[in-house]
């Protein structure tokens, strides 16, 4: 087996020729990355229980273990690592295969060394969002004697009323053809929703295939989504399916859908509408039958507005519009995340579950959380790798968690001598005055946009922040 040093992204190539190997090796360490080898899929496996890889790539046909066996133990065991495939048996049916089975994506032989390196930067820019993204799904075994405390149905925790009710609206929703658009902060979660619909419809069995319209170069984005053919363009050495096509039958999911450009939109209004396209430089139609689910971050609305969105497109993936809470809007739910993101911890830690003193606990609680759960996992990932105790204190905490619970303290208790009316009118009073302060934050202090971040008009809004004692900011 060959080595080198190891960078922060380690690439291991698994392929029985060595010649390829060495080739393979040489390109994606003049391109920056650390490269390790194999000959077969057993002698990968190997590797991965002794190093730390960031992507795999995999020869399909090889002797002992094949590149899907290796797949799918990889997918399996280590689904955070983005397999791609590269093989000379480069058919439809066997990309769709491998898509199944989890790859990341599908390389034909002979390949231009162009597209190889597009395609591996990728899967590694892939690699560094898992390690930050909420996946429940990810096969790591938890304690089941800490886990019965925690609420989950979807793969997700909470049971709070907005999670209530995006769990109804999933269990209505999943077993139709109806298209999803799915709205969210970055770190809500909204993967898994996409992922809870295609695994509770009779789509389950058929591809999920994701893809991240942010992180594809935008002269790429056409043939991604929709394929090429030999020769379509510069570097196009060999045809190729798009993620259309390996959805066939199963369900295609758009994230940051907002990210894709104005002159690919009218190409993927054409697919919603008709059920078919072309590849790039082909002619023969393709028929495809996907259920398509889209996410963003980003308000639709206003970049129709400014000309960046069709507003035609909106409304075909508007069908059924999803809204996933943040977590700062999740209150109840925040003690129950606290404990998932620790169970989940020392698994990948190998250490105890670790437990929360009572004031630290009501410090994690009374943070708003701006990067939602993925933020919230990271601090408690951090916290129980730090500690010296099994119980987690003040001092644990990472100090932007402790200078935000010195500016911003947690509420008092409300009076126990009030009524119940004004009780209820104070707390309703400190929740709007937050979540118009947050909307008002976001959005750079512009009220027209917070009041459509808050669904009300921006006359309401100004009405409410006068009562509330609010100075609206300058024009």
């Amino acid at each position: 087996m060959e080595a080198v040093e190891t960078n922060e992204e380690v690439v291991l190539v698994v392929d029985d020729e060595i010649n390829l190997r060495k080739v393979l090796g040489t390109l994606l360490r003049r391109s920056g990355y650390s490269v390790r080898t194999a000959s077969d899929g057993l002698e990968a496996l190997d590797v991965l229980n002794r190093e730390a890889i960031s992507v795999i790539v995999t020869d399909l046909k090889m002797p002992r273990m094949d590149g899907l066996e290796l797949l799918r133990k990889v997918h399996t065991e280590r689904p955070d690592i983005p397999v791609i495939m590269v093989t000379a048996f480069g058919t439809v049916d066997r990309a769709v295969e491998a898509i199944k089975a989890g790859a990341f994506d599908f390389i034909t032989k002979p390949f231009d060394r162009t597209e190889l390196k597009q395609v591996i930067d990728k899967a590694a820019y892939q690699f560094q969002l898992n390690q930050r993204e909420v996946m429940d799904s990810d096969g790591q075994k938890e304690p089941s004697q800490v886990d019965s405390a925690v609420p989950k149905r979807f793969g997700m925790v909470g049971s709070s009323p907005a999670m209530e009710d995006m769990f109804d609206l999933i269990d209505r929703v999943a077993d139709t053809p109806s298209t999803v658009l799915i709205h969210g902060e970055s770190g809500t979660g909204k993967e898994l929703v996409a992922r809870a619909l295609h695994e509770h419809s009779v789509r389950k069995d058929e591809p999920f295939i994701r893809i991240n319209c942010a992180a594809i170069p935008k002269e790429l984005v056409e043939s991604e989504l929709f394929g090429h053919e030999r020769g379509a363009f510069t570097g196009a050495v060999s045809s190729k399916p798009g993620r259309f096509e390996l959805a066939n039958n199963g369900t295609l999911f758009l994230d940051e859908v907002s990210e894709i450009p104005l002159e690919i939109q009218v190409k993927l209004l054409r697919v919603l509408q008709e059920s078919n396209f072309e590849r790039v430089g082909g002619v023969r139609t393709i028929e495809v039958d996907v259920r398509l689910i889209a996410a963003t971050n980003r308000d639709l609305q206003t970049l129709i507005d400014e000309g960046k969105f069709r507003e035609d497109l909106y409304y075909r993936l508007n069908v059924v519009p999803m809204v996933l809470p943040p977590l700062s809007q999740r209150g109840a739910d925040i003690p129950a995340v606290i404990r998932h993101a620790a169970i989940r911890a020392s698994g990948r830690l190998g250490r105890p579950v670790p437990t929360f003193d009572d004031e630290t606990m009501k410090v994690l609680c009374n943070y708003r959380w701006p990067g939602n759960i993925r933020e919230l996992e990271n601090v408690v990932e951090r916290m129980a790798l730090l500690a010296r105790s099994k119980v987690l204190t003040i001092d644990d905490l990472p100090p932007e968690l402790k200078e935000a619970a010195g500016k911003n303290p947690a509420p008092k208790d409300l009076d126990p001598n009030l009524s119940l009316k004004d009780a209820v009118r104070q707390s309703k009073e400190r929740i709007e005055r937050e979540l118009i302060a947050k909307a008002l934050d976001d959005h750079g202090q512009n009220v027209t946009h917070a009041a459509q971040a808050l669904d009300i008009s921006r006359k309401s809004l100004q009405v409410k922040m006068k009562e509330l004692g609010f100075r609206e900011p300058e024009a």
